[in-house]
């Protein structure tokens, strides 16, 4: 195994890249529960892509044939009900992690500086993945697939000046919903979004290691007395004798310190996503529901249309707005600015344990305000529901508008010297 290991090094530099990006790749000594969630979002993207391909092999996607053959694989392939509960499964506990992924960021300023690209990457993957959800939302050709789609494609028809009309009929592929529409949606949700979302992740990787991980603490691995020289510098040479001449203070290998626990933390998740899968896939209606498991039908409209729960926050500030043109943007918005995070907050602390009250009550008034729209946006839409909305979308706003402002003079705890536990 080691001639065919070094025969391998002498073409690529597999062992170094390893070496660099895992296993002596300097973690912080004070990872918590919260750092698990970007490797359960790497298994949880696997599984989703090694299930849809095998799930392209059963489905036809074609008008016609959509909804009857996602029956041929619950009913008849063998083990196809099994892949199609880990693939509509998989994407909300995609959501799940991904979501507690960027609360974590928030909650610790993983945002701020040298950050600023690494949080933009992960802003893209979110981005992404919205479309890659909405599109395979679309494929099993349900009641609820048409419809959403149809209301979905609509928002885009708001915009001015006729290009809204233009981007709609692009967008479909046809005047209406169609098989057109169904055809080019399969073809992005299964080549062209994953692969963008894979070489997302892997800048988000590549960046994440060049600049290094934050820590709960948002202070900085305090480095070695001494310089490095310039011939320590190329990219593998670098990385081993800075960690074994220098040390880095505070850190650990990241093998076996921190593969082990997320290890654990995988079967902790995968105790979850087993007992949904087995026990509860639709989750009462919120992974999957029940119009869904009808055909589409152009000439019955459900009695409630509203997407999944992972847009629902999103499908509220839509609501909230009367004008559609004004509802538009304000949805799209609320996702620009969490882009815009690393120059919002001003502050020179990123940590959490370390920023004011007022800094934590914002943060716990953002969670909050997405949870209740979140809710609201599942919901039939009455007079009641429609204000409590527009108070939360109000309030989810606030949160930057507040930040921008306190964040520069913010009144902050003293700063530790290194890392804490």
């Amino acid at each position: 195994m080691s001639r065919i290991i070094d025969w391998i090094d002498q073409r690529i530099p597999l062992s170094n890249t390893l070496k660099l990006h895992v296993t002596q790749y300097p973690a912080p000594k004070n990872f918590n529960f919260w750092y698990l969630m970007g490797s359960l979002a790497l298994v949880v993207l696997v599984n989703q892509i090694v299930t849809g391909i095998w799930l392209t092999m059963s489905y036809n996607p074609s008008a016609e044939g959509a909804f009857a053959s996602i029956e041929y694989i619950m009913r008849d392939v063998e083990y196809g009900w099994l892949l199609r509960y880990m693939h509509s499964t998989g994407a909300s506990f995609f959501f799940i992690v991904v979501y507690l992924h960027m609360f974590r960021g928030l909650m610790y300023g993983s945002y701020q500086k040298p950050r600023e690209l690494l949080w933009i990457f992960g802003m893209l993957i979110f981005l992404v993945l919205m479309a890659e959800a909405f599109m395979g939302y679309m494929l099993p050709w349900g009641q609820m697939s048409y419809w959403g789609a149809q209301v979905i494609i609509s928002l885009f028809g708001t915009i001015p000046f006729g290009i809204g009309e233009a981007l709609t009929t692009w967008i479909r592929g046809d005047y209406v919903i169609s098989g057109a529409t169904l055809n080019r949606f399969f073809a992005l949700h299964v080549i062209a979004l994953p692969l963008v979302i894979v070489i997302l992740v892997f800048l988000h990787l590549i960046a994440l290691h060049e600049v290094g991980s934050n820590n709960p603490d948002g202070i900085d691995l305090k480095k070695p007395k001494g310089s490095v020289k310039e011939e320590d510098k190329s990219p593998y040479e670098f990385h081993e004798r800075y960690t074994k001449k220098y040390d880095i203070v505070d850190s650990i290998p990241f093998h076996p310190y921190y593969t082990v626990k997320d290890l654990v933390g995988l079967a902790v998740f995968l105790i979850f996503f087993a007992w949904v899968i087995f026990f509860e896939p639709t989750m009462g209606g919120h992974f999957l529901e029940p119009p869904n498991f009808e055909a589409a039908d152009p000439m019955r409209t459900p009695v409630h249309i509203a997407p999944v729960w992972y847009f629902t926050p999103f499908y509220a500030i839509l609501a909230a707005v009367p004008n559609p043109l004004g509802g538009v943007v304000l949805m799209f918005g609320s996702i620009v600015l969490l882009f815009l995070m690393p120059w919002i907050d001003r502050s020179n602390v990123r940590s959490i344990r370390y920023r004011s009250s007022l800094h934590k009550a914002n943060l716990a008034m953002l969670v909050v305000s997405f949870i209740v729209l979140g809710f609201v946006g599942a919901l039939p839409p009455t007079e009641f529901w429609t204000r409590i909305g527009q108070v939360f979308t109000f309030l989810y706003f606030a949160f930057f508008v507040l930040l921008f402002f306190y964040s520069k003079n913010e009144k902050t705890k003293p700063l530790p010297e290194r890392v804490t536990k």
